[in-house]
């Protein structure tokens, strides 16, 4: 008798532990940036979050650097919507191609700073924005923040569009850069950031547009980027996704716990990397690097010599989304 209720027991036990095992699962989180950046912790954050909130029951595999796509960040939503990728932290930029509303806020010198951006996502324009990607495949939970994206150079000091001309400059691989850089006078060339520091560095490029978080963590002074403008020409905020089949296939209280776990690290993130900005910035000038920061008038110059490129972009990005962006940066 004895015998038998211990084999029952341990039947029991087999049972439960099965059971346990049956409901934990790991999904992978795509990241273009590593746990060094703002970006990548990000990415970590929310992970930590969802293993704490579902007692280890959930975990997210966090996979930075883009190696999911072999380093190609430009194929990260597709991947995620093809089901390679179960989640990521992904950009606007990077997501523009499958996502034209997306290119909203590469359009140069919508918004003059963060009070700007946090009104488009935080009203109706994000939740189109939302609406976009989720009509592609992909479920949006949050917003995250990858920063303004500010200029450098190892030529000259940038202050007025004529201080571009002829400069060749770093972009990645959007249309909507090569036409605001062109607009200004510079010789934008397309490249990978892997090639891009090689680039600097012999000189075969001039310069690059990056936040200021990317600056300073990956020493861009190094390859001779001595002279960064501030200019805050558009931002590039992050976005929590899900794939839509994996979404699906989850109990209600499990994507809740998803996205307001990735609501919670957006936030987090986003108050960390607008904290360290000012830091970022006198290190960066305690390392040697002259910095410029435009008066209005200046900025001012820059916006109206690309107000055509606004004018061509909003038809492919759509006329109602930016108009909404428009309305929500006036509003007091």
């Amino acid at each position: 008798m004895k015998l038998t209720r211990f084999f029952a027991a341990l039947a029991a036990a087999t049972a439960l532990t099965a059971a346990a095992s049956a409901q934990a699962r790991e999904y992978s989180v795509s990241t273009v940036l590593s746990d060094a950046f703002p970006w990548g912790q990000a990415a970590q954050k929310w992970a930590d979050l969802v293993n704490e909130r579902s007692e280890g029951r959930i975990t997210l595999r966090v996979y930075p650097n883009a190696q999911l796509v072999a380093g190609d960040q430009t194929k990260e939503f597709s991947a995620m919507r093809s089901g390679l990728i179960d989640m990521a932290v992904g950009s606007t930029i990077n997501w523009s191609p499958q996502v034209p509303e997306l290119n909203l806020f590469s359009l140069p010198f919508l918004m003059q700073n963060s009070a700007d951006l946090d009104a488009i996502t935080g009203g109706k324009p994000g939740e189109m924005a939302f609406a976009a990607i989720d009509k592609r495949g992909i479920v949006p939970l949050a917003w995250g923040e990858n920063g303004f994206r500010e200029l450098s150079n190892s030529v000259r000091p940038i202050q007025t569009p004529a201080d571009l001309a002829g400069l060749k400059i770093r972009v990645v691989g959007s249309p909507l850069f090569q036409d605001t850089f062109t607009a200004l006078g510079a010789n934008p060339t397309q490249m990978s950031w892997a090639d891009a520091k090689p680039a600097l560095t012999t000189g075969a490029v001039d310069g690059q547009e990056n936040p200021l978080s990317v600056f300073d963590v990956a020493r861009i002074d190094q390859v001779g980027q001595k002279h960064l403008t501030l200019w805050h020409y558009m931002a590039d905020p992050l976005i929590f996704a899900v794939n839509q089949r994996v979404w699906k296939g989850l109990p209600e209280a499990d994507r809740e716990l998803l996205r307001q776990a990735a609501i919670d690290a957006g936030k987090w993130e986003i108050e960390l990397s607008r904290s360290l900005e000012a830091k970022r910035l006198d290190d960066i000038r305690a390392r040697g690097v002259e910095v410029a920061e435009l008066t209005d008038a200046q900025r001012q110059a820059f916006s109206d010599a690309t107000a055509s490129v606004r004018e061509q972009w909003t038809p492919k990005i759509g006329e109602e989304l930016v108009e909404a962006a428009r309305q929500a940066i006036a509003q007091p």
